[in-house]
């Protein structure tokens, strides 16, 4: 017959517990690994010659409410510097206004020397996206942009 409380017994119990005194240590780990690995977008540089203005506004929306149509000399279209067709252009941008809940700017950056027919076509085909907030960049706003930074 066994003794009641004799015999051999653990002086450790193994704890259910999960250590948590590393834990801040792995979350700042990950928060650096995600820093490091994460890759941004850059804009790539379109060589424009902007047009003059007298006067111009800035923009004051979010950059992610802001959709650059970009529009050089040879009439070759650049919608977030991927190139479109002028015939595309409403079925492109006509989905992401409507996804903004119709917040989105249309900011058209186009060379001083596209002819006017080009934008005029452009236009054309931002109203028939049903697109109502569109600006045009100019060299004044440019010059303003980069005294900012």
């Amino acid at each position: 017959m066994p003794i009641k409380g004799g015999g051999f017994s653990r002086k450790s119990q193994a704890s259910s517990d999960v250590p948590d005194s590393s834990m801040a240590d792995i979350a700042f780990l990950l928060l650096i690994f995600f820093m490091v690995t994460t890759v941004f977008q850059k804009d790539r540089k379109v060589d424009l010659v902007w047009p003059q203005a007298e006067a111009t506004e800035k923009i004051d929306e979010k950059l992610k409410n802001i959709l650059n149509i970009w529009v050089q000399r040879d009439g070759s279209i650049f919608i977030n510097d991927r190139p479109h067709d002028m015939s595309e252009i409403s079925q492109v941008v006509g989905p992401l206004y409507v996804s903004s809940d119709r917040a989105l700017v249309i900011s058209i950056r186009a060379d001083q020397e596209v002819p006017y027919s080009t934008i005029d076509l452009l236009q054309d085909q931002l109203v028939a996206a049903g697109v109502v907030r569109v600006v045009f960049a100019t060299e004044l706003e440019q010059r303003m942009a980069r005294e900012q930074r």
